[in-house]
C-alpha cells in the first residue's frame, strides 16, 4: 500500500509542476525511445504541443557527425524547438541515462519514471512505475499530458 501512496504523491507533484510550468508558457520535451512506446510518445507530445524524441537520443558530439536526413528521421519531434526545454519528461531512466545526465549538466528539471532497477536521485521528480508495460506508461503520460494541456489553456486565456 505504501508504494501506491508514494506513486500517487510523486505523480501529483509532477502534474502540479508541469501544470504550473505550462501555465507560464514554458516548453517541454518528452523522451521515450523504446520501440513499443515510440508511437505513444509522439501522439502524447503532439496532443499537448510538446517536443519529443522517440527514436534515439543523440549527444551533442553525435549530432555533428550525422547526415541531415538521418537527423530528420530521428529528431523530427524537435524540429521546431528553438531553445532548450524548460522541463524534460523521461519514460525509461535506464535507457535514457545520457539524456538525464545532459539535463543535469544543463540544469534542466527532469521528471522520470523509475522502475526497481533505477536510481530515483537522478531525476528531480521520480515516479515509481513499471517502465516496461505500456499500460503503466500510458496512464502516467496521459496524466502529465492532461496537466500540461490544462496549464497551456490557462496560459492562453490569461495572455
Amino acid at each position: 500500500m505504501t508504494i501506491l501512496r508514494i506513486r500517487a504523491r510523486s505523480l501529483s507533484e509532477a502534474c502540479d509542476l508541469v501544470f504550473d510550468a505550462a501555465s507560464q508558457g514554458k516548453s517541454f520535451l518528452i523522451v521515450g525511445t523504446k520501440k513499443r512506446a515510440a508511437d505513444l510518445v509522439a501522439s502524447a507530445a503532439i496532443r499537448s504541443r510538446c517536443h519529443y524524441v522517440n527514436k534515439k537520443w543523440f549527444s551533442d558530439a553525435a549530432i555533428l557527425k550525422r547526415k541531415l536526413s538521418t537527423l530528420q528521421r530521428y529528431l523530427g519531434g524537435i524540429k521546431y524547438m528553438t531553445r532548450l526545454p524548460d522541463i524534460v519528461i523521461v519514460l525509461d531512466q535506464q535507457k535514457e541515462y545520457i539524456a538525464l545526465r545532459e539535463c543535469a549538466i544543463l540544469g534542466i528539471p527532469t521528471i522520470s519514471l523509475v522502475d526497481t532497477n533505477c536510481d530515483p536521485d537522478l531525476a528531480n521528480i521520480s515516479i515509481p512505475a513499471n517502465d516496461d508495460t505500456m499500460t503503466s506508461i500510458r496512464l502516467i503520460l496521459n496524466k502529465l499530458v492532461f496537466a500540461i494541456s490544462e496549464g497551456r489553456s490557462l496560459y492562453i486565456r490569461n495572455r
